[in-house]
């Protein structure tokens, strides 16, 4: 692959005047770094899918790198964001508690399964986050953030009409709450509940982060059991020995030393939930190969992959509902491909 073609034709985002620019978050350097963490030294024994010996044994791994940045290209890189937006939108607001959860989840009750409940995260009610992406179009929320109740005994909403810069006004308005501000404000007159009725911030500190949004206070805590400092602290190898995941899930977007984090928390993402999915006679690995060997035709393939990512099984509509965005990412799907010589 070549990298300059995968910086200025596939990784880019959307800006709010509808043009395509090359996304400053996600880079091809960053992500062939994950790649080989993800490939060489893996998580807890799984590494992300690069093929075989057979023939066709390296196009299954470039399929499945295709797959996963035809996820990854609707969820997150078009919006060149690394943390979770705040998109919920909740009687005429967005919410200021959407970092707690938005359309009615609970990030901090995301807890693991009674055989991995020693790895999750604790929640401490003391945490202090702001995010460090956002949306940029006219008016859009500011950063997420969370922080305990002794600070904030209640958060209210944006506003995102407001008109924040009026030099003509007396005295003169200007947009400060982050940088690149165009519009919108904080109005914390009253309390303003998100769809899940949170009026409060304390511990709401895992929202989704990375390439596809690590979210919850389990996959964050398998980040840090198996590469951050709660490794080290057991005596396990850890890549990441002087980050502990659970008190700064921030590192995946904030780190200029690890750049290669936001795309790491992605494939691990990837390597758990899609690369074992075997549900009803679908198995990614066997459709994925099965697909390349009978000439990569058709959407079958990658709607599938599309539903597990965005609605949890390989045969939408499921229960939680259609897809979303199924033929922009079948159109990701075949950009990557094209660009890595494969159609």
């Amino acid at each position: 692959a070549n990298q300059d073609g995968f910086d200025r034709k596939i990784l880019l985002y959307e800006t709010p005047t509808m043009e395509w620019e090359p996304s400053t978050v996600y880079r091809f350097n960053d992500m062939v770094a994950a790649l080989r963490v993800m490939y060489t030294d893996g998580i807890a024994n799984k590494y992300f899918y690069m093929g075989d010996e057979s023939p066709n044994g390296h196009i299954y791994g470039l399929v499945n790198i295709a797959a996963f940045l035809a996820q990854s290209l609707k969820e997150t890189i078009k919006y060149n964001a690394c943390d979770e937006n705040s998109w919920d939108l909740v009687d005429g607001g967005y919410p200021l508690s959407n970092s707690c959860g938005q359309l009615g989840q609970s990030y901090q009750d995301y807890t693991c399964s009674a055989s991995e409940a020693h790895m999750e995260c604790p929640v401490k009610i003391d945490m202090e986050i702001t995010a460090t992406t956002n949306a940029k179009w006219w008016g859009a929320p500011a950063p997420l953030f969370c922080g305990p109740t002794s600070k904030y005994p209640f958060t209210g909403y944006w506003d995102h009409s407001k008109d924040c810069n009026n030099p003509w006004a007396d005295p003169p308005l200007s947009c400060e709450d982050y940088v690149g501000q165009k519009g919108g404000g904080f109005n914390n007159e009253s309390p303003h509940p998100n769809s899940s009725g949170r009026t409060d911030v304390e511990g709401c500190c895992f929202w989704g982060r990375g390439v596809i949004q690590t979210t919850g206070i389990c996959n964050f805590g398998k980040l840090n059991y198996y590469l951050g400092a709660r490794a080290a602290e057991e005596g396990r190898e850890s890549r990441y020995p002087d980050i502990n995941f659970c008190e700064q899930p921030d590192a995946i977007c904030a780190s200029q030393e690890h750049k290669e984090l936001k795309w790491i928390a992605g494939m691990f993402y990837w390597v758990e939930s899609l690369q074992s999915y075997d549900s009803d006679g679908w198995n990614y690995i066997e459709e994925l190969k099965s697909f390349v060997d009978n000439g990569m035709s058709g959407n079958n393939f990658i709607d599938a992959v599309s539903g597990i990512v965005n609605r949890g099984c390989h045969n939408p509509p499921c229960a939680s509902g259609s897809v979303d965005g199924s033929y922009e990412r079948a159109s990701n799907f075949l950009k990557v491909l094209t660009e890595l010589d494969l159609v």
